[in-house]
């Protein structure tokens, strides 16, 4: 299990990011995090996968603990090493690898015995790749570079999964593939999902938990029928009025003012 225990982040000894943030992800489930731009989102996820060095971020208070174990101040490769890999957002993939080099590249510390046995399985999931193994992966589309990324991490058989918006800049059809493939590796191979995205809707159909976050902190926590149900949650997050009609731009322009949990 993973827990966030009351974290802070800070920006360059200065921008306070995260301010107090507490969530579990349970083993074996998918748990979903939502929230407009600016949220917090992407650095929670850094602060779990030790990326925030890079850019200057710490965790200065709180603890993230990977199945009782503190993890905040493990740099990346030890993160991974711990079972824990993160898809980032922009599906950044080696461009200038083939695909079957990016897919070594996932299996890498694993072996070639490694690498033979998940291929066949990891085609089950996205037979695109199968169709593109020879291909540089700069010039798939971006739905299949997607698709790359989750099968990258995939090959190194995580414990478990973090996406950063999976859906970002993807044709509807191929975000319905993706998250169905999503919600199929969690079901089949038991990989603990935690799922970033903007796209309520298609996060809150796969989802066994769902956060909604706030200006670095959780404001709201349910089931998807529980958060289905809220009020608050149908207008501003799936756009839904009371009667379940889809609500117009104007209806809703008062977005910030009217949220009623920040008051």
């Amino acid at each position: 299990m993973l827990q966030l225990n009351n974290i802070e982040v800070i920006y360059s000894d200065v921008v306070l990011v995260l301010k107090g943030l507490s969530l579990e992800v349970p083993k074996g489930k998918i748990v979903a995090l939502l929230g407009s731009n600016g949220a917090g989102k992407s650095t929670t996820l850094k602060a779990i996968s030790g990326l925030l060095k890079p850019e200057d971020g710490e965790v200065t208070d709180g603890d993230v603990l990977w199945d009782g174990q503190s993890i905040k101040h493990l740099d990346a490769a030890e993160v991974v090493r711990k079972g824990i890999f993160q898809v980032m957002e922009g599906r950044r993939v080696f461009k200038h690898l083939t695909v079957e080099e990016n897919l070594k590249a996932g299996s890498y510390s694993r072996g070639n015995q490694w690498y033979a046995d998940e291929i066949p399985r990891l085609f089950g999931y996205f037979p695109r790749l199968k169709d593109r193994f020879t291909q540089t992966a700069g010039y798939l589309s971006g739905g299949e570079q997607q698709m790359l990324a989750i099968g990258r991490a995939l090959m190194a058989r995580p414990e478990m999964i973090m996406l950063d918006e999976p859906s970002l800049g993807l044709a509807p059809l191929l975000v319905a593939e993706i998250f169905r493939n999503i919600k199929r590796i969690n079901q089949e191979r038991g990989t603990t999902i935690l799922l970033v995205e903007q796209n309520a809707r298609l996060a809150m159909e796969i989802a066994d938990f769902v956060y909604i976050m706030e200006s670095g902190r959780v404001v709201l926590s349910g089931t998807p029928d529980q958060l289905n149900a809220n009020a608050d949650v149908r207008e501003f997050y799936l756009g839904l009025n009371e009667v379940g009609k889809r609500k117009s731009y104007r209806e809703v322009k008062h977005y910030k003012r009217r949220k009623r949990w920040l008051s």
